[in-house]
């Protein structure tokens, strides 16, 4: 099998359980994370989806995701630029005992804020990244207290309930078994990855597998294998080592001319031509290429370069 080699993210500095960076994103399968996340979209068109709610997000435009909350993303063209903060739920209950049940009512504070309020967080969120970013003495409590600011509102002017230990813990149960259908698929898609497999080891039909499968990830079981395969390729054509029959073969198509139809199909080029289209150097350019993202990261002194200018944009 060829090596599929993931490239070392960007690390950014974590203030005790808080980050904010800036992100290119091309397309993140279905996954979630211990942080709440919001994202603030600067540019580009971003297709999401929420567990089962589907959102197309537009410039100027934020978007909340919840501790456990299974969501992906994919940029309805090129790749799309957002401002991104994430925080541990055990920062903020600290001040808000109860946050890990307060779940907000709709994802996106743009539609669901009036507009002084709305653009009170904005400048709350780009302040926040600029003192992250530029590190001057002091800078974790003053960008610490902006973010509680943006979050103090939120909770305050955005419609949200309260979820139940049991609810908390069926959400648990359900994400711990789509995790291990993401994994089941990265160790065998270069086989058959059948799902009566997974089925098997879960101790459940095959039918019940689909329809899960189906309602975790958003498609059907197949698509999201190849989907997988797909992004592997991809991935491998990136690297420009290796010739398109070895790529075929090592992303699990074992016909040649049915992967170049479906690789058409799907991207709009023949595999050759996306391959041509690749930028060289991804490492040194912070690009993250793997079976779940295609992302570019930045430097911090990118960040503030691309700070002011989503700044001079937004104050137009």
């Amino acid at each position: 099998m060829i090596p599929v080699r993931e490239f070392e993210l960007v690390r950014h500095p974590q203030i005790n359980g808080l980050q904010l960076f800036i992100d290119t994103v091309q397309y993140r399968t279905p996954h979630f994370h211990q942080e709440l996340e919001l994202i603030w979209l600067a540019d580009g068109a971003l297709n999401v989806r929420i567990e089962q709610t589907q959102l197309k997000v537009g410039p100027g435009e934020m978007v909340l995701f919840h501790p456990g909350q299974l969501h992906e993303f994919r940029a309805a063209d090129k790749g799309c630029t957002f401002m991104c903060l994430q925080i541990l739920p055990e920062r903020i209950e600290t001040v808000v005992p109860a946050f890990a049940q307060l779940r907000f009512q709709k994802p996106c504070p743009n539609k669901e804020l009036a507009a002084e309020d709305y653009n009170r967080l904005v400048e709350w969120l780009f302040a926040a990244l600029r003192c992250y970013l530029q590190q001057e003495e002091g800078y974790e409590l003053s960008c610490t207290g902006l973010v509680y600011q943006m979050l103090g509102l939120l909770i305050c002017r955005m419609p949200h309930h309260m979820m139940t230990p049991g609810m908390l813990d069926g959400q648990m149960r359900r994400n711990s078994r789509a995790l291990r259908l993401i994994q089941y698929v990265d160790e065998n898609y270069m086989h058959k990855a059948n799902l009566a497999d997974f089925a098997s080891a879960e101790g459940i039909t095959v039918g019940y597998a689909s329809h899960f499968a189906k309602k975790a990830l958003g498609q059907t079981y197949q698509n999201y294998v190849d989907t997988v395969r797909f992004n592997a390729a991809c991935q491998m054509m990136a690297t420009g080592r290796y010739q398109m029959v070895e790529i075929c073969m090592a992303a699990g198509f074992s016909d040649y001319r049915y992967f170049c139809h479906a690789f058409q199909k799907r991207f709009g080029v023949t595999p050759e031509k996306y391959q041509r289209s690749q930028p060289q150097e991804q490492q040194e350019q912070h690009i993250h290429h793997s079976l779940h993202t295609l992302e570019q990261f930045y430097t911090r002194q990118k960040s503030l370069e691309l700070l002011e200018q989503f700044s001079s944009a937004s104050n137009k």
